[in-house]
């Protein structure tokens, strides 16, 4: 039995119109899909891990630096990756923190952190994303229409693509990812919106880390190593490097209710039978 056949209940159970997913390993690659892989889905927040790889990308190039003033007075592009720079959650939003002091879950933080990156660069935002990393892994099904905080499309064989590749990276160095991956600016709290208040708020550069929490979407199973995102259009990716395995998920049915009981069951399908 695949991993994830819990997958197909969900139509019937939440009335999800469609799904996507795909379980990938550092050694096999695709290990178990369901759904149509070429289907074309919003990823929503799941964008985000598109843009912070473009600019792991940009950090490794020297085109910025994690010490660069950038966003509000006292902010550098630590802060707005790390999601503490003080900016509300909503694009536009003025700050409402000091630098450092809260994790508050920004958009707007990620879009400032865009423009700088493309300033600095002369280079547009979508077209650095393109050339440094979905053309590079082949995600010829992706694009950036909107906002590189949530508003990206994708595939899951796209999506199984890029997972690949933060299990194994190519395109930076595994020291880069694994300086992306630890948590910045340890012990803040926050809310995450969807989710509610947690006392920490892990996060990365632009990867959740509060993974391993009870109650997490991703499930009980995964462990505390674990890394990725969700979106609130019923997106998620995440990665478990202690066994070697990730999974993707793409939905056209908002994270919601039904997300909140379906995610964490299947992530422990997915691990189960990876990790008896």
């Amino acid at each position: 039995m695949s991993a994830l056949s819990g997958i197909d209940d969900w139509e019937q159970l939440w009335g999800v119109p469609n799904t996507a997913a795909a379980v990938v390993t550092a050694t096999g690659g695709v290990e178990a899909a369901r759904g149509e892989a070429d289907r074309e889905f919003a990823l929503a927040s799941v964008t985000k891990l598109l843009t912070t790889y473009a600019v792991l990308v940009a950090l490794e190039e020297e085109a910025l630096a994690l010490t660069d003033p950038a966003g509000p007075e006292g902010a550098t592009v630590e802060h707005l990756l790390a999601h503490t720079a003080g900016y509300g959650f909503d694009s536009g939003s003025a700050p409402v923190a000091r630098p450092g002091a809260r994790r508050i879950y920004s958009n707007q933080g990620i879009e400032v952190l865009t423009e700088h990156l493309a300033q600095v660069t002369g280079i547009p935002f979508v077209t650095y994303l393109t050339e440094a990393v979905l053309t590079p892994l082949g995600m010829s099904s992706t694009s950036l229409p909107g906002s590189p905080a949530a508003g990206g499309r994708s595939t899951a064989a796209d999506l199984t693509r890029f997972a690949a590749e933060l299990l194994e990276p190519r395109l930076i160095a595994r020291q880069t990812l694994d300086e992306a991956v630890r948590v910045h600016f340890p012990g803040r709290a926050g809310i995450l919106p969807g989710l509610g208040r947690f006392d920490p708020l892990d996060w990365g550069l632009g990867f959740e880390r509060n993974f391993a929490r009870p109650g997490h979407w991703a499930g009980s199973r995964v462990s505390a190593g674990a890394f990725g995102h969700f979106g609130a259009g019923g997106t998620f990716l995440w990665v478990d490097p202690e066994p070697g395995l990730a999974c993707v998920c793409l939905s056209d049915l908002a994270f919601g209710d039904w997300s909140r009981q379906a995610w964490p069951a299947l992530g422990d399908e997915v691990v189960t039978a990876h990790r008896p």
